[in-house]
């Protein structure tokens, strides 16, 4: 590659974003920078890592530049990347949708736990739950719903770029009339109206509120919709919700009092009861 193409190196560029992603206040400056940069360029982080020295094009370190502007700004690593990772499935991701969390990976532990023959994701968002249940159990009925049209239309896109598109069925609403499951699953909005001014930036500024805030106690959008969720079971189905912190013993009370005979809770990597689950 000739010199003139050349914006100095990999090592310069990590150094410099790092600092102004600190200065900025993000944690984690350092990673942030390598996927960044590594998207920029096209080389993986082990090339970051063995060849410090490596020139980086200038057009690679515009790409770069432009890209550590809007992480500076708060925007999350996925939505400037536009994918992450869930289960092993790499999903389109962007403002039509919530990023999938590592602790949603528990709602499709459930339901490999349970092999269901048909599974209810309600608030399917992205489709990253009801789209992993779908490639590993293969021969699972999915149906995912939404009340967002922008966030079915990013599930539809997801499915339709894994090869997984037929496979499950995106509806607008909560619960379908008619049908009946063997698992229902749901990832509703938890966060209490006085918690989501103490979020941090990546969240209140990017990712959309309504799939965030669950009223002033954080339960109300779980509370409105489970006695419809439980009316869609099949004869002993299951039902499974993830919950906020500390929200794990009101949601089981709940679900107790709507005739559940077993209520557990599971737990996230922190040791928080995050999935509620409960059998009739």
């Amino acid at each position: 590659m000739p010199t003139e193409t050349i914006s100095g190196t990999a090592r310069e560029a990590l150094a410099a974003a790092s600092g102004a992603l600190t200065a900025a206040g993000v944690t984690d400056a350092r990673l942030d920078a390598e996927l960044l940069l590594a998207e920029a360029t096209g080389w993986d982080r082990a090339r970051l890592a063995a060849e410090p020295e490596a020139g980086v094009e200038r057009g690679a370190a515009r790409r770069f530049g432009e890209m550590v502007r809007r992480r500076s700004r708060r925007e999350p690593v996925a939505y400037i990347l536009g994918r992450k990772g869930f289960r092993g499935l790499e999903l389109a991701v962007d403002g039509r949708a919530l990023i999938p969390r590592p602790e949603t990976e528990l709602l499709v532990e459930v339901a490999l736990e349970l092999a269901p023959r048909s599974v209810l994701d309600v608030g399917t968002g992205s489709g990253a739950v009801a789209l992993a249940i779908a490639d590993e159990l293969p021969d699972c009925e999915v149906t995912g719903t939404d009340t967002s049209i922008d966030a079915l239309s990013l599930a539809r896109e997801n499915a339709e770029r894994l090869g997984i598109n037929g496979r499950v069925r995106f509806e607008r609403g909560t619960v379908p009339e008619g049908p009946r499951f063997d698992l229902v699953l749901a990832n509703l909005p938890y966060v209490r109206e006085d918690e989501w001014p103490g979020l941090e930036p990546e969240i209140t500024r990017y990712e959309p509120r309504q799939a965030l805030v669950g009223g002033a106690d954080g339960v109300e959008a779980i509370a409105s919709i489970v006695p419809a969720t439980a009316a869609a079971l099949n004869p002993g189905a299951s039902l499974a919700l993830e919950v906020g912190a500390g929200q794990a013993g009101r949601v089981a009370e709940l679900l107790l009092d709507l005739g559940f005979g077993q209520v557990e809770g599971r737990q996230d990597l922190a040791g928080i009861p995050r999935v509620i689950v409960a059998g009739q």
